[in-house]
């Protein structure tokens, strides 16, 4: 039977943008208030992929530090404030991505946000790059009790747009995403140039794309 795709479920880091530089600097912001050194790029990237809360206690911990959940919930906190005073001083969107979100929109697609960035930080950084217009349904990382790999979160944005699996994929860079996507009932695209943590060939996908330019071609041959 042909499957009919019409609703795309996108992540946002290390598939739409790059936004690293900017959580990088963030926390050696909130580091730097706490008399700790900072930590390098590399590094800063290995620790995104699950939330603003992880990325902070990765950063402590890589600096010798333990905090309870309450210290830990207060430089989460801090750290997202910083985070949203500069959300785009450094972020970019990837080559192509605002020209073919905007072409898959015209071309009758509906476009969905699954990102365990924080909800808010997510509406804002994608409002100071021009591209909040695109999206009809976004669900952060704090929008629900569950948050990716947990299958119910990509669920959630197909239950905002009134979507059925059936009709839908979701792009993603990283082995969350692939999770969340298969338990959601969707094929998944990978977009190899992002945040893996997982070696990219151990990544289970429908389709794999080095360039966003080349997304419209991809969901085509999945239909």
């Amino acid at each position: 039977m042909m499957r009919t795709l019409s609703t795309i479920v996108f992540d946002l880091d290390g598939t739409l943008i790059d936004s690293v530089p900017d959580l990088h600097a963030a926390g050696n912001m909130l580091l730097a208030e706490h008399d700790l050194a900072p930590i390098d790029l590399a590094t800063a990237r290995s620790f995104v992929g699950d939330g603003a809360r992880v990325y902070i206690k990765r950063s402590l911990d890589a600096r010798g530090q333990t905090p309870d959940d309450a210290a830990l919930t207060v430089a989460t906190e801090r750290f997202i404030a910083l985070y949203e005073d500069h959300a785009s001083d450094r972020t970019v969107p990837y080559p192509d991505v605002p020209e073919t979100l905007a072409s898959l929109k015209v071309s009758g697609f509906r476009l969905g946000i699954c990102t365990n960035k924080p909800e808010r930080a997510t509406h804002k950084v994608l409002a100071l790059l021009g591209l909040d217009h695109l999206f009809e349904a976004i669900v952060g990382g704090d929008t629900l009790p569950v948050r990716k790999p947990d299958p119910a979160h990509p669920a959630a944005v197909l239950e905002r747009l009134g979507a059925a699996p059936e009709s839908a994929c979701m792009v993603g860079d990283n082995e969350h995403d692939a999770h969340s996507a298969k338990g959601a009932g969707m094929p998944f695209i990978l977009m190899r140039y992002g945040y893996a943590r997982t070696p990219l060939d151990q990544i289970p996908a429908a389709v794999r794309l080095d360039h966003f330019r080349d997304l419209p071609k991809a969901i085509a041959s999945l239909a």
